[in-house]
């Protein structure tokens, strides 16, 4: 999958709140699937469709071990998004330098009249 399709399937997959409830419980560790399903109140399919959505999307690598199924979250695939939300981060911080810089130049000029005119009275 190209960078810009695995990152319209991130956050395609992170829109939705059990989701991103899930991935917040396997941030804590790999866990299986009907450990999952116990705070939501729906279906093992419901869940299980979730998880397909997060496992297409690289957030999670599901695995199989006799009768359980385990699943992990997959940190790297978080880079992307990272990556992205970095460029727009950089770009904003640079603004707001530009801003404060603008903003104080306001206030020395501001200043300047100031003194200008105390010295007219």
């Amino acid at each position: 999958m190209i960078a810009a399709d695995r990152l319209s399937a991130t956050f395609a997959a992170l829109a939705d709140p059990t989701r991103r409830a899930i991935l917040a419980r396997l941030a804590l560790g790999e866990t299986t699937v009907s450990e999952l399903s116990k705070p939501f109140k729906m279906s093992g399919p419901a869940v299980s469709k979730h998880l397909k959505v997060l496992e297409h999307a690289g957030l999670i690598a599901r695995s199989r071990e006799a009768q359980w199924r385990p699943c992990r979250i997959e940190p790297v695939a978080l880079k992307g998004v990272d990556d992205w939300i970095g460029e727009y981060r950089r770009l904003w911080e640079e603004r707001f330098d530009r801003l404060d810089d603008y903003l104080k130049t306001l206030q020395a000029d501001g200043k300047k009249k100031d003194k200008k005119r105390g010295r007219k009275k």
